[in-house]
């Protein structure tokens, strides 16, 4: 599953920003039932490990000069949620965006 979400920041604003809402990763996932692992094997690269509903989901979120892209690999066993999971991301993935300093 891809989902992109705009963005008319710097990149390194983008990676502060997302960097300081990793936390807020497992709200991501309906149900907040889920343990989320996170690395950055570059600077425009995080890492994901999900594990819920006793299956391990991996992907990763790029960051572009106007996007940030999630990569998320499904099982077949999970596709069912892929709906659910795509418009969670959509919604959070812009609030992990917004500047938390203005809150």
């Amino acid at each position: 599953m891809r989902v992109a979400i705009p963005h008319d920041l710097e990149r390194e604003e983008v990676r502060r920003r997302m960097g300081n809402s990793t936390d807020e990763l497992r709200n991501f996932i309906p149900g907040g039932m889920a343990d989320v692992q996170t690395s950055w094997p570059s600077d425009d690269r995080m890492q994901l490990t999900v594990g819920m509903m006793g299956q391990e989901v991996t992907g990763h979120v790029d960051i572009e000069d106007s996007q940030v892209v999630f990569i998320v690999d499904l099982p077949p066993a999970l596709s069912f949620v892929e709906p659910i999971v795509e418009k969670a991301i959509r919604k959070r993935g812009q609030t992990m965006l917004e500047d938390k300093r203005q809150s």
